[in-house]
């Protein structure tokens, strides 16, 4: 159960980030750059799923879930980690737009560049490390969901958390400290990989 929960865990955790980050970086860059009538409400309504505690959250959203027929799935899981990780990733962003030059994206553009040219080859590698950051927030908080995964995944979709507790409940302590080391350490990888990859990019001034 280990190897399948271990894998569990890493797709959830990855599709998890990468659909903040697909979502983070628009809502980052409109809420950085510009200034429009309710901002503000929109603000908030995003701290809402960080403010509410994940039990409502997740109550919440299982009976339209049952409606929808995703609940006790892979995409089910999914969707509820993003309630809480989308918006640690669209407050990076925003952090991030907040301090954005605009006008290397006038440049590319006077010089010819088209609109995917200026975003894969400005906008991104000007943004990168706040989407590293952003990233890495959305994985290390969808890896150590447990109550919203347990809710929504009905027993069917299994993570290292859901194991981990299993084993913490049955007495087996020797296991589930094993099982808890075998949890931290891609956590610690994760961390480690992307402070001395920022780390770097800073000491070489590209950013």
């Amino acid at each position: 159960q280990l190897t399948d929960a271990l894998v569990q865990s890493v797709l959830v955790a990855a599709a998890t980030a990468i659909l903040s980050v697909a979502g983070g970086v628009p809502a980052g860059r409109a809420l950085g750059l510009y200034h429009f009538r309710g901002k503000d409400l929109l603000s908030m309504v995003l701290m809402l799923p960080i403010l509410v505690p994940g039990l409502c959250v997740a109550m919440g959203l299982h009976l339209w879930m049952l409606k929808l027929g995703i609940a006790a799935t892979f995409a089910g899981v999914v969707l509820i980690h993003l309630t809480a990780c989308l918006p640690y990733a669209v407050f990076v962003m925003w952090g991030v737009f907040s301090n954005y030059n605009l006008e290397f994206e006038h440049q590319a553009r006077s010089l010819g560049a088209s609109s995917v040219q200026v975003v894969f080859q400005v906008m991104i590698p000007l943004a990168f490390p706040g989407i590293v950051v952003a990233a890495l927030f959305s994985f290390l908080l969808s890896w150590s969901q447990y109550l919203s995964t347990l809710i929504i995944g009905g027993g069917k979709v299994v993570t290292l958390p859901i194991l981990l507790f299993a084993l913490m409940g049955s007495g087996d302590r020797p296991v589930a400290a094993a099982v808890s080391i075998v949890f931290v350490i891609p956590a610690l990888a994760a961390l480690a990989a992307s402070a001395r990859y920022l780390g770097s990019r800073r000491m070489m001034g590209t950013w």
